[in-house]
């Protein structure tokens, strides 16, 4: 990608520097001749410039600039390259050996994806003694299970697995690369897309193909979460995608299933990492994952206090629930972020979610608002929260909580 001034169209009216964020456009000394729109000539004293290291081709200049004096040139891939990769791909995220279910879910619309496109499913499982959970993949929807062991990806390295996961794109040239939206797929597949010059959406909540020009629609929330935004790779490949956990319906388990192993042998090079994992440290302050629970209990800024959350905590206790969070309680430092619950934080899907003081922002409610049931204790009776509720309650929580966990605890026991 390139981005050029037209000198002989340039009269320096600054309008592209006043349109850049980024401080990438000025203007310098540099006398030209000028071609105006009713063919004269003008000598015109200075020019724009652009700072190739500080521009991100936004175009936002592009857009400002009256006399179309900059365009940005992008170097598109030949139709020939394009139509040389095929088959959909999930990165199968593992820890300690586990698989995470949201690699099992991507698997699910993968194979749908690859029904429509009428190509392989293909499955990248990176870490050591891992050979019967890819067998399990098979099982999952994976036609092939690229299984690549070392010691050095027992745990996740954002530098090896990059280079690991570019060499095999490059080698096998899937047209479709899918992982989760948490941590380790965030991390790694915005990585990768750098290396190969594509392009990435991240935390989709839907995937569909333009079976006319067979492309992966890709479809997100934006602004907010106030509209959902569909996304499109159409000049690059692999087409690439992370998909948030709980917003796939995870396929079932099919032991018939037949399918590949293919065992990929990596060089030693590829293998080394500036930085290198001392240890794991389980977080103790959750008893249960918020992503895997039936029964969530979250609070908001309406607890006031830190020390209010116990309110929330011994509700989810009675319940044997988890306990989730607002992004606001986060950001006070009231509990960790792994709490959180939201467009920035962790997406769920329980079958009960209680939202105690939370009054419903859209960007937790883009976290939550596919849970079964929702039930809303809030004192404002217009909190947007009440609209996604299927019970509401309008009342004082610090009232209203501890009568209902009294009353759980009686029925419980």
């Amino acid at each position: 990608m390139n981005i050029r001034v037209i000198e002989e169209k340039c009269v320096g009216c600054i309008q592209c520097s006043r349109a850049c964020g980024f401080g990438a456009i000025t203007l310098i000394e540099k006398p030209h001749t000028v071609t105006l729109s009713d063919g004269t000539q003008k000598e015109m004293p200075k020019v724009a410039s652009v700072d190739i290291e500080r521009c991100t081709f936004c175009s936002a200049c592009v857009s400002a600039c009256p006399f179309d004096a900059i365009v940005i040139e992008r170097e598109e891939k030949l139709e020939s390259d394009i139509s040389a990769y095929s088959g959909v791909w999930v990165i199968a995220e593992q820890h300690q050996g586990e698989i995470h279910k949201v690699s099992y879910e991507l698997l699910g619309k993968a194979r749908e994806l690859a029904d429509v496109l009428g190509v392989e499913v293909g499955a990248i499982l990176l870490g050591e003694g891992l050979e019967d959970r890819a067998q399990e993949l098979i099982y999952r929807g994976a036609d092939v299970v690229y299984l690549i062991e070392n010691p050095t990806l027992r745990s996740f390295l954002p530098e090896p697995y990059t280079k690991v996961l570019v060499d095999l794109i490059q080698n096998k040239k899937p047209e479709i690369v899918l992982a989760g939206s948490t941590t380790m797929g965030r991390a790694l597949l915005a990585r990768v897309a750098v290396k190969l010059k594509t392009g990435l959406t991240a935390d989709c909540t839907g995937l569909d193909i333009d079976t006319e020009r067979r492309i992966v629609l890709q479809t997100r929330p934006a602004f907010g979460g106030s509209i959902m935004a569909t996304i499109i790779t159409p000049r690059t490949r692999p087409q690439m995608a992370t998909v948030r956990y709980k917003v796939m319906k995870e396929p079932p388990r099919e032991p018939s299933r037949k399918g590949r192993i293919e065992k990929v042998t990596v060089e030693p090079g590829a293998l080394s990492s500036r930085t290198r994992s001392l240890d794991f440290v389980r977080d103790l302050t959750q008893t249960v994952n918020i992503e895997e629970a039936d029964i969530i209990v979250s609070g908001g800024r309406g607890l006031k206090a830190k020390e209010n959350f116990r309110l929330v905590e011994e509700l989810a206790e009675v319940l044997g629930g988890a306990v989730g969070a607002s992004r606001p309680t986060v950001d006070e430092g009231w509990i960790p972020y792994s709490h959180q619950v939201g467009q920035t934080g962790k997406t769920v899907s329980p079958k009960l979610y209680i939202a105690v003081g939370i009054s419903g922002a859209v960007q937790h409610l883009a976290g939550m608002q596919s849970s079964e049931t929702i039930v809303a204790i809030n004192k404002d009776p217009d909190a947007p929260i009440f609209k996604v509720a299927d019970f509401g309650i309008v009342g004082d929580l610090f009232e209203i909580v501890p009568l209902l966990t009294k009353r759980l605890k009686e029925i419980v026991t």
